[in-house]
């Protein structure tokens, strides 16, 4: 089976490469890293990954959130959010934006393995019904 790829929004560097670790000992393909919802859009949308890691606190003016909203708003492609906050506000924004998936950091690998493979799984479903 070809391998998933993967693309990672993180704006922290040091954070970003151990997700990218994390991913590729996991049988992951990463196709790029962007650290900016800017960045972000027009990488994703270039690339057309099969799925998005989104840090939801990210530099420049949009957040992961919003950055996510206009991803959706060019390609189908699904969005897992991996972030510090589990506070109801930003919880109640993700939610809106319908992402696939939902971590916590810290994270364990057997999350982001069981998050990306449900999430990979229910896109599919999903797009087969269209």
């Amino acid at each position: 089976m070809e391998k998933i790829n993967i693309f990672i929004v993180e704006d922290e560097s040091i954070v970003a490469k151990d997700i990218q670790n994390s991913l590729i000992k996991l049988g992951y393909n990463v196709v790029g890293i962007a650290n900016n919802g800017a960045d972000a859009i027009e990488k994703v949308v270039e690339l057309a990954p099969d799925l998005v890691l989104m840090d939801i606190m990210i530099k420049g003016n949009l957040t992961g959130i919003e950055a996510s909203e206009k991803i959706k708003e060019q390609i189908n492609v699904p969005v897992i959010f991996l972030t510090a906050y589990a506070d109801e506000s930003t919880l109640t924004r993700a939610k809106i934006t319908e992402p696939y998936g939902y971590i916590l950091k810290p994270f364990k690998e057997i999350d982001l393995h069981s998050n990306i493979e449900m999430a990979i799984y229910k896109h599919r479903k999903d797009a087969a019904l269209l």
